[in-house]
C-alpha cells in the first residue's frame, strides 16, 4: 500500500506545523478543508502505518512519543483520581 497524496498532504502539513503554536487550527481548515478533530483522527491513524514511516521516520516517531507520553499522562491522572479518598459530606 503506498500513501495517498491526502495522506502525504497530513504528514507534510505536520511536518511545517508541529514547531508552530499559532492558527494552525484555521490552517488545517483553510489549507486541508478538515475539521481540526477530523485532520486529528486522520493523522492518529496515519502515523501507526509503515507507509508513513518510510515517507517521514522522524516525523512519525516523534508524533508516536508525543501520543504515548499524552496517554501515560492520562493514565496516571486517572490513577491519581481513583485512588485519592472520598470526602464523606456532613
Amino acid at each position: 500500500m503506498t500513501l495517498s497524496d491526502r495522506d502525504r498532504a497530513l504528514l507534510d502539513f505536520e511536518n511545517r506545523w508541529s514547531s508552530h503554536s499559532g492558527a494552525k487550527e484555521e490552517a488545517v481548515r483553510t489549507e486541508l478543508s478538515l475539521t481540526p478533530a477530523r485532520y486529528y483522527q486522520l493523522l492518529g491513524r496515519l502515523v501507526d502505518t509503515a507507509e508513513a514511516v518510510a515517507y517521514d521516520p522522524v516525523l512519525v516517531h516523534r508524533l508516536r512519543r508525543l501520543r504515548d507520553a499524552q496517554e501515560r499522562a492520562r493514565r496516571t491522572r486517572a490513577q491519581v483520581g481513583a485512588g485519592a479518598p472520598r470526602r464523606i459530606p456532613e
